[in-house]
């Protein structure tokens, strides 16, 4: 059997850059069923309403939705149920300490093969006010704009 190679990307949450300040990431293992297994490699999962908590030195990863695989049986999984991240021990006592701080939470930001094995990409993430989203969003477009009539100046279009 061929081994396999590089990342494979399942789902990206990008909402959660849009609604947070990301602090810090961290790349974690997930504990996975079958069933579940199946799902995420046909591309099915959502990670909008997921977040991830530490509970007696472990850390879990909740809400976030992998859908029944289509051809299982009674041994299919539940799809919102709560999934055991694989961290090491600093990272989850950093991230625990963070998060004893007001405001900081743990968001999921993409989930991935990597190697074969299910990876999800955690940020550690302060919640952005919405003048802060309106600033972002116009400090895009300014740069969008900028990107554009840079290309018009060098392409001699003007």
């Amino acid at each position: 059997m061929v081994k396999e190679r590089g990342q494979k990307f399942v789902a990206q949450n990008r909402k959660a850059r849009h609604d947070y300040h990301i602090e810090d990431t961290y790349e974690a293992g997930l504990v996975l069923t079958g069933t579940e297994v199946k799902s995420l490699r046909a591309g099915r999962a959502s990670l909008v309403d997921g977040w991830a908590i530490v509970i007696d030195g472990e850390a879990w990863l909740e809400g976030v939705h992998i859908p029944e695989y289509v051809q299982g049986t009674w041994t299919n999984h539940a799809p919102r149920r709560r999934r055991k991240l694989l961290l090491n021990r600093k990272e989850i006592d950093k991230i625990a300490t963070a998060t004893s701080e007001s405001g900081t939470t743990i968001v999921p930001l993409s989930m991935y093969f990597k190697d074969g094995k299910a990876k999800v990409e955690i940020g550690l993430a302060k919640g952005k006010r919405q003048y802060d989203k309106r600033q972002a969003v116009a400090k895009r477009d300014a740069d969008r704009e900028a990107q554009r009539a840079m290309a018009r100046f060098n392409s001699g279009k003007r």
